[in-house]
């Protein structure tokens, strides 16, 4: 609750700052503000801790919240900015016309038809906040995550992790039945188009000064000040050695299994929209629908469930670990985890791919398989290498799925940071925390350009009636 209230107040104050009103580097803001979004939870966590635990006491639900919620916050700004700007500047126009002051006008129109824009990131960053467990388990925070993880590894209760699992799962599935629950009856038309950019209101003086300073603070105490603590660290701990010397061993581990992991899931994401195109049956929509649950669901509830039944497997096939304990399960973890980022990517790109071009190659006798291969693979190829990224970037900051499932004596990048963290060796754990930080920004960088050709405005004339907003993927 306090994460989903801190992201919505900080992420759609943000947006709304930068949608309707102009001051000098607001361009340069626009785009600032989604670099926390590379910042995983437990990185930011553990590097306010070497700075300021001596000072301040972040040990607390509320330090967990408002850590969460400066690198949760993105996910809201990011698909309310769309939002705002997608508008256009006649309604505003109209509003005011009738005697609407601006800033009234942006509370009374802009703000209800960008609702399901502001929920869906809200929903995404209150699922990320229930999935969470680096940085609950750095701050001691008492959450469900942390407790599979202390049932798991210091019961050795499989059973009770399941409960606990299922328990945090009905509550995940519950918070996403209310979020529709809501929005069901309410409907959010926009019949004007949005042809004109937003108007936008200049500020000068003070209010411009307020309106650069205060985000710009809020960027050096969430991304700028870690970075550079990181990169203090990471150089004091290799020039006096204090590096972990596991660290190329772990990297290669991260890699490795980014690469496995994106491998299979850009490999399901295209058999999954091929066959949605060449025969969208019940099967294949029930099949693409259910790729896309495995998103909302914690690391831990999955790593659980996987593990629960790949156990299960090797009792029927005469009680030998085949399966348990191997990387088969945390590359299906990963797979389950974040399949769907990679089947938007892909259905995306296929939708744009026109049906005449299946027709005339089916004319000219070209089978499904041909069809997949000669033309569908390489006009997907800039959403294959999307999704592929995504994927690759998720799995390196992936951790308790990583934590639960690793074997024995394999460890990531990410499982590096915790463990090192966990012993207050802030210096050890800067170097790979910081090429986590690096890898993050790709898809950072990359989200930003696409979000800005989306966005920008565009003559238009349809009505539109989302009934709900898909989710922008999440790098953390």
């Amino acid at each position: 609750m306090g994460v989903g209230l801190g992201t919505l107040v900080l992420g759609t104050g943000l947006a709304l700052l930068v949608a309707f009103y102009d001051f000098p580097g607001r361009r340069t803001l626009e785009w600032a503000l989604v670099l926390p979004l590379a910042m995983p939870g437990y990185v930011l966590a553990f590097v306010l801790l070497g700075q300021f635990d001596a000072v301040v006491n972040l040990r607390t639900p509320l330090g967990g919240i408002l850590v969460l919620t400066a690198t949760l916050y993105p996910y809201v700004y990011l698909l309310a900015r769309a939002a705002f700007v997608g508008q256009g500047r006649s309604l505003l126009e109209a509003a005011r016309s009738l005697g609407l002051s601006h800033l009234r006008s942006i509370v009374r129109v802009a703000l209800p038809l960008a609702r399901p824009a502001i929920a869906a990131g809200v929903a995404l960053a209150v699922m990320e906040a229930l999935a969470d467990f680096g940085t609950v388990n750095l701050l001691g925070i008492r959450a469900f995550t942390d407790a599979i993880y202390r049932v798991w590894y210091g019961a050795f209760d499989r059973q009770g992790a399941l409960q606990l699992g299922t328990m945090l799962l009905g509550v995940t599935l519950l918070l996403l039945m209310l979020e529709r629950l809501t929005r069901r009856r309410a409907r959010y038309e926009q019949v004007t188009g949005r042809g004109h950019e937003v108007d936008r209101r200049r500020l000068s003086g003070a209010r411009a000064a307020l309106a650069l300073g205060l985000p710009l603070a809020l960027l050096v105490l969430v991304f700028g000040a870690p970075v550079v603590q990181l990169v203090v660290w990471s150089a004091r701990s290799i020039a006096e050695g204090t590096f972990d010397a596991g660290l190329l061993a772990n990297a290669r581990n991260s890699i490795l299994l980014a690469f496995l992991a994106g491998v299979t899931a850009v490999t399901l994401s295209v058999a999954t929209v091929s066959a949605l195109r060449l025969r969208p049956t019940r099967v294949a929509r029930a099949s693409a629908r259910l790729v896309t649950v495995g998103y909302a669901l914690p690391g831990s509830v999955v790593a659980v469930c996987v593990f629960m039944t790949l156990a299960w497997v090797d009792d029927r096939i005469g009680g030998a670990i085949v399966l348990t304990g191997t990387l088969v399960g945390l590359v299906l973890a990963y797979v389950v985890r974040f399949a769907s980022p990679a089947l938007q990517a892909s259905e995306s790109q296929m939708a744009r791919i026109p049906t005449s071009m299946d027709a005339a190659a089916r004319s000219l006798g070209a089978s499904p398989g041909r069809l997949l291969s000669e033309i569908h693979v390489p006009l997907l190829a800039p959403g294959i290498a999307t999704a592929g990224l995504l994927v690759f970037v998720e799995v390196m900051k992936e951790l308790p799925a990583t934590v639960l499932l690793r074997p024995f004596g394999l460890d990531t990048l990410a499982v590096a940071v915790w463990e090192a963290t966990r012993e207050s060796l802030f210096e050890t754990a800067a170097f790979p925390a910081l090429l986590i930080v690096a890898v993050g920004l790709v898809p950072v960088i990359v989200l930003v350009r696409v979000t800005d050709r989306r966005i920008g405005p565009g003559p238009s004339s349809a009505v539109s009636a989302p009934a709900s907003v898909p989710p922008v993927v999440p790098p953390g």
